[in-house]
């Protein structure tokens, strides 16, 4: 096993512990497809027209309706929204016939205002996909003439909330769930079963949905981080694939949603396993081994072991036989012992349905993806869970940190979208916060435009939970976006962040072949950071350096900056 370095606060003794938006994809790309749009015989460009069916509306105008005319226009976007199954898309400025109309500044944002109104009414969110000039040849809103009477369309994004998002964030539990072990354990085929509800055939099959890359489909092996979910409602009923379509769907049914971390196995993609286990913050693990025990199985269970998470174990591929389970536990238990610490297995069953994590026993489950045999014990068991570390409500006037964990491109947006986890405060629409560090050890200031929480659109996200949202310049006299990638994280502006290249920890040695001396290169994961970091001093060190189980504090360096508060 690698070495790695358990960071902590030098000065205290305790232990420190990453959306997808849809966006009525074949409507929008519908009428991307317009964007080489048709013309007349007049060089008159059009839309198609207004179709009867479906969740796209044209609207020429909306300028102070009547209170008649505007319950009628609410009853209309209504029947829009169940459509497009909570999404509806509208087109302003934009005449039945597909006629690219325009409206005047005025008359466009008076109109903007109605459609808000609208929304509210039945408690949905507008968003503009895009804003062009109508017939004119330049369509840049940007370098085109600031003449007022330039008529202009709007593109809007009409998304519907749910209660749960407007009014009691908190009654959905979120559970972020790790699963780790050795390649070849079963991780990818057990979570295939999970969340898919059919069992596998023996030869893979229920794991295909998992894979991400043509070459983890040919070897089988997942090299990258990839992130299931399944659901359970209020009479605790699993909500997976097999009864709905989408995740929106589980989402939104579900009072409780657990959120499957699948991490690679292989000894190669050690430093992505370390990554998911460090930066999501899970707040379990489930260990999957399939007889007989291996080292990296071992490795895996020491990974959870000094990071201290909570973690349960899985035996799977019990249908095959290898060995006894005795003999399995009594291996899994050596190897606990061998790394210092004093726990004791046990199996799993019925009527135990909750497990005490601070106690010093671990449950275990046996379990086969072919017969079926253990699965609804251990589905029981996740049902069960809780996040053992959410903060309370009171945390709400904390100073906000927001780690970006990854961002990644949606279709008609010109910012990328961040995905991460809010650590600590409270996140809401138009929250202004500072983004960084920035190349220059600078941060920039932004403000929040939209939320998005177990795929749909929020209002508030809390410490704890995992969002994705998007960002724009904090005022029109502040500087643009810069250029966003993971391991930044979002801060409160009165918390005056500043960037640093060095840090000094206290490290533990778990395990190296070899010495280790200053000037030594090493990856160091805190929290979302994954950062190559030079060893420039290592206190009260030997000449022999530092070897297995050595503890130091060590002086590093690192090659690029990171935030500090």
């Amino acid at each position: 096993m690698e070495s790695f370095f358990e960071l902590f606060d030098p000065d205290n003794d305790k232990n420190t512990r990453k959306n997808i938006w849809n966006n009525s994809e074949n409507e929008i790309n519908r009428i991307s497809d317009c964007e080489n749009l048709s013309s007349d015989d007049d060089q008159e460009e059009r839309l198609p027209p207004e179709p009867e069916q479906g969740n796209i509306e044209y609207k020429l105008k909306l300028i102070n309706p009547s209170s008649q005319r505007f319950e009628h226009l609410v009853t209309q976007m209504k029947w829009r929204l169940r459509e497009g199954h909570g999404e509806a898309i509208y087109q302003i400025g934009v005449e039945d016939n597909g006629k690219l109309t325009g409206l005047t500044k005025e008359d466009m944002k008076a109109s903007l205002k109605t459609l808000n109104d609208m929304a509210a009414r039945l408690g949905a969110t507008t968003r503009i996909l895009r804003q062009r000039f109508a017939n004119s040849k330049n369509k840049n809103m940007s370098t085109c003439s600031n003449n007022k009477d330039e008529k202009q369309v709007a593109e809007v994004l009409v998304k519907k909330l749910r209660k749960g998002d407007r009014e009691d964030q908190d009654s959905i539990v979120d559970l972020r769930l790790a699963v780790t072990g050795a390649q070849d354990a079963g991780k990818s085929t057990l979570l295939g079963v999970l969340t898919q509800g059919e069992l596998d055939n023996g030869r893979g099959r229920a794991r295909l949905n998992m894979l991400r890359h043509l070459h983890e489909i040919k070897t089988g092996r997942t090299s990258s981080i990839s992130h299931e979910i399944i659901g359970f409602d209020n009479e605790g009923h699993v909500l997976n694939y097999a009864e709905m379509a989408t995740a929106e769907e589980i989402c939104e049914h579900a009072s409780k949603v657990v959120t499957f971390i699948d991490l690679a196995g292989h000894r190669k993609y050690l430093r992505t396993t370390v990554l998911g286990l460090t930066g999501y913050s899970p707040h379990h693990v489930m260990l999957v081994v399939a007889p007989p025990m291996n080292e990296a199985s071992q490795e895996h269970m020491a990974l959870c072991l000094t990071l201290r998470l909570p973690f349960f174990i899985v035996v799977n591929k019990i249908d095959l036989g290898f060995c006894s389970t005795p003999e399995t536990i009594n291996q899994l238990e050596n190897a606990i012992n061998a790394q210092g610490y004093s726990k004791q297995l046990i199996m799993y069953n019925n009527s135990q349905m909750s497990w005490d994590f601070e106690s010093d026993i671990i449950p275990v489950f046996n379990v086969s993806c072919v017969t079926g045999e253990g699965l609804e014990d251990l589905t029981n068991f996740i049902k069960n869970l809780s996040p053992y570390n959410v903060n309370s409500t009171d945390s709400d006037s904390e100073s906000c940190l927001f780690q970006i964990d990854e961002t990644f491109r949606v279709a008609g947006l010109n910012e990328p979208v961040l995905g991460g986890l809010l650590v600590k405060g409270a996140i809401a629409l138009g929250t202004r916060l500072l983004v960084g560090p920035l190349p220059d050890g600078e941060f920039s200031p932004v403000k929040v435009v939209s939320l998005h929480r177990n795929k749909a659109p929020c209002c508030l996200v809390r410490a704890s939970q995992s969002a994705s949202l998007t960002l724009a310049p904090s005022t029109n006299r502040s500087p643009p976006l810069p250029h966003l990638r993971p391991g930044m994280v979002l801060i409160s502006v009165w918390d005056q962040p500043h960037a640093t290249l060095f840090f000094q920890a206290t490290v533990l040695i778990v395990y190296h072949a070899t010495a280790i001396f200053s000037g030594f290169q090493t990856t160091v994961h805190v929290g979302n950071v994954r950062q190559t970091c030079i060893i420039k001093g290592i206190m009260d060190a030997k000449d022999r350096g530092l070897q297995t189980n050595d503890t130091a504090s060590v002086l590093f360096r690192s090659t690029e900056q990171y935030a500090v508060n």
